[in-house]
């Protein structure tokens, strides 16, 4: 058994066999160096309460829970803080022996979107186990605007994988000494001494300028806004929706319970064509906060500089103070069966957030 993380061809090959299947096709854009955009389906549900199917269908507990279903053809208005189930257009077709897990896209988790994906008798978010087949659907809560969705627009992404497959602490050091993972605002890879392993890369926050970031080092969403309109690009304005945070003296902020604040990593990443990364969303010994929602890095991103990672930052429970640098967040690295044929940030692919410094979701005017 070869263990390891699916890589684009692979994915593309699972389509064409027809173990994956959409109506419509599931399109080449989908795919990408690690992983498989999900659309969403015709017809939503507004729910009282969301749930985990761990004895039964999804649609059987739809029946339950169902406020009211509406129509996404033409687009419809989730409102903020109301729970919704969305069918995604792709099902599993026929048994696979990987483990599916999902997270938000990128521009999803920059907008406060929360998401889960569902699978019939799934006790579990986000995960799908080997040999499943059936339909997949899609939890999604606004937390801090309400959003237009449509049919086929993409919400979330899913990886396989096989076996073990994640780095240990030595195979990240043996890496980065190979090929620098972490560099800092110059382009410099961090020297080795520099370097803070925990089960993975534990990276620091940016809150003071330096030579690639000047101006605001953060984002805070406002209360009270319009409605994003996500098929839209490049066409709404961040101002009426969040305020700047002026990078302060001292290099020190403080983080209110149940904000959403959209931050920058201090130190730039690299992940090598032959591995995949994800961003862990919770460590409670860091500190009672979500520091992210959209977590994959697919192969290739960051180029051979390093870019920054964003951070979608929502606390809980009490005020956090922060320091310029200080640990805020943990990557995991995870080894890939096959070298993909396109990377992050090929021509081919929409990769929108390669070679980024602080910055929103692609939805905002620059």
């Amino acid at each position: 058994m070869s263990h390891g993380i699916l890589v684009y061809q692979q994915i593309r090959a699972l389509i064409e066999s027809g173990a994956l299947t959409s109506t419509p096709a599931i399109a080449p854009t989908q795919i990408q160096p690690s992983s498989l955009d999900l659309r969403l389906a015709t017809r939503g549900y507004r729910v009282r309460s969301g749930f985990l199917p761990e004895t039964v269908r999804v649609a059987d507990r739809l029946e339950e829970t169902s406020l009211y279903t509406f129509d996404l053809a033409d687009g419809a208005v989730l409102e903020k803080g109301h729970c919704y189930i969305v069918p995604l257009l792709e099902r599993v077709a026929a048994p696979l022996p990987y483990l599916i897990r999902a997270n938000p896209k990128s521009s999803t988790g920059r907008l406060d979107l929360f998401t889960r994906l569902l699978a019939d008798r799934c006790g579990r978010f986000e995960t799908v186990p080997p040999g499943y087949t059936g339909p997949l659907f899609l939890e999604i809560v606004p937390r801090s605007f309400p959003v237009k969705v449509r049919t086929g627009l993409s919400l979330c992404q899913i990886r396989f994988s096989q076996g073990q497959c994640a780095l240990g602490d030595d195979e990240l050091r043996a890496e980065h000494r190979r090929s620098p993972l972490l560099f800092d605002d110059r382009g410099e890879p961090l020297a080795a001494d520099r370097l803070r392993i925990d089960r993975g890369l534990m990276m620091g926050v940016a809150l003071r300028n330096d030579r690639d970031v000047q101006g605001p080092i953060g984002f805070v969403a406002k209360r009270y806004t319009g409605v994003i309109d996500m098929q839209e690009e490049g066409t709404h304005e961040p101002e009426a929706f969040f305020e700047t945070l002026p990078a302060p003296r001292d290099g020190r902020f403080i983080v209110a319970p149940e904000e959403f604040y959209v931050f920058a990593s201090k130190e730039r990443i690299r992940v090598p064509a032959h591995l995949a990364a994800e961003m862990v969303a919770y460590d409670v010994g860091i500190g009672e906060l979500r520091t992210n929602y959209a977590g994959f890095f697919d192969n290739g991103f960051g180029g051979e500089r390093g870019t920054r990672a964003v951070l979608e930052v929502r606390p809980h429970d009490v005020p956090f103070l922060l320091e310029d640098g200080q640990v805020f967040f943990k990557l995991e690295f995870f080894r890939t069966q096959e070298l993909p044929e396109v990377v992050y940030g090929d021509r081919r692919l929409s990769s929108h957030y390669q070679g980024q410094a602080l910055r929103l979701s692609k939805h905002f005017r620059c």
